[in-house]
């Protein structure tokens, strides 16, 4: 198995929405573990499993940031929100968007189901910078990223910034350092097989 990396803006999986995970295995809990050392490397809170262009359903998260904090990680798989309420904007920054930071308005509070690595339901009311998260990595299982949700007034200062992710990855591909499309469709074919 080769180890995970973290993929930037453009990379075409951060378009593409996750399946849903049908089995958990080893390997599975192992990816699981490599996300959240990329996480941390790139002092994160979140990750979703296309930023290191898995095509699968499932996201972890630590408020706090800290990798000593283990009782603080979570892990979604399958998640759903449901009951969103309140609105408040806040900055939030994405480690796939590195160096771009932008207010976002997210719902206050959510009722969030998903599962654990056991199998075990996760369902209850969530509010404050956890609900934020949630809502940042699930966004990123459907496709979407947190600059979609930006006001043209507010993402038009970023443009500059965003074509320069563009064209660094143009540079990748052409260096041979990002798999083409017909590769990376491949690769998300296998991984779905094998989880979804």
């Amino acid at each position: 198995m080769s180890k995970l990396q973290l993929v930037t803006y453009p990379h075409p999986i951060l378009r593409h929405r996750s399946k849903p995970i049908q089995r958990v295995d080893a390997q599975f809990k192992d990816l699981i573990e490599q996300m959240f050392e990329i996480m941390y490397e790139f002092k994160g809170v979140g990750l979703a499993a296309n930023q290191v262009n898995l095509p699968i359903r499932v996201f972890i998260a630590n408020p706090t940031g800290d990798p000593d904090e283990k009782d603080q990680e979570m892990v979604f798989i399958n998640p759903v929100i449901n009951k969103p309420k309140g609105s408040v904007e806040a900055e939030e920054g994405c480690l796939s968007l590195p160096g771009i930071n932008a207010q976002v308005k997210r719902s206050k509070s959510l009722q969030v189901n998903a599962y654990d690595l056991s199998g075990n339901e996760i369902a209850g009311e969530v509010d404050g910078f956890l609900a934020r998260i949630i809502q940042h990595e699930l966004d990123h299982l459907d496709g979407m990223l947190f600059i979609d949700r930006l006001a043209d007034e507010t993402l038009r200062p970023l443009i500059e910034d965003i074509a320069k992710l563009e064209r660094r990855f143009i540079e990748g591909r052409e260096l041979h350092q990002i798999p083409n499309d017909g590769e990376l469709a491949e690769e998300r074919t296998q991984w779905e097989s094998k989880y979804c």
